[in-house]
C-alpha cells in the first residue's frame, strides 16, 4: 500500500501560478502510474493529468493543456503539478492518485487504487 500526501495548494489571483506536490510513502513510487484529479464544489471529480511510472508518457485534460505540467521524481518519491495562468474555473480540491497499472495512462478515477487527502486551490478573479 502507498500513502499519498498533497501539498502546495492555496489562494492565488487569476493569472498566477502554483506548484502542487504529492509525496508518496510505503512503496516505491516507480511502481505506479500517477494521476491528478480535481473536484469543484457541487461537481464530480474530473481528470487533470496523468504520468506513467517512468515519467516518459504523460497526458493532460484539454482544459489544462498548455497551462499545467505534470512531472515526477521517483528518487524523491514525489509527483508534481505545475499550474500556470490559473483561472477561477480551476478552483477545486486537487487530489493525486496512484494506479498499480504502472504503464497505463488512465483517466477514469475508478482505475486508481490509492488517493491522497487533497489540497485546496482557490483562484480569485
Amino acid at each position: 500500500q502507498v500513502h499519498l500526501v498533497e501539498s502546495g495548494g492555496g489562494l492565488v489571483q487569476a493569472g498566477g501560478s502554483l506548484r502542487l506536490s504529492c509525496a508518496a510513502s510505503g512503496r516505491p513510487l516507480s511502481n505506479y502510474a500517477m494521476g491528478w484529479f480535481r473536484q469543484a464544489q457541487g461537481k464530480e471529480r474530473e481528470f487533470v493529468a496523468a504520468i506513467r511510472s517512468d515519467g516518459v508518457d504523460k497526458y493532460k485534460a484539454d482544459s489544462v493543456r498548455g497551462r499545467f505540467t505534470v512531472s515526477r521524481d521517483n528518487a524523491k518519491s514525489t509527483v508534481y503539478l505545475q499550474m500556470n495562468r490559473l483561472e477561477p474555473e480551476d478552483t477545486a480540491i486537487y487530489y493525486c492518485a496512484a494506479d498499480s497499472s504502472r504503464w497505463a495512462l488512465n483517466i477514469d478515477p475508478r482505475r486508481f487504487d490509492y488517493w491522497g487527502q487533497g489540497t485546496q486551490v482557490t483562484v480569485s478573479s
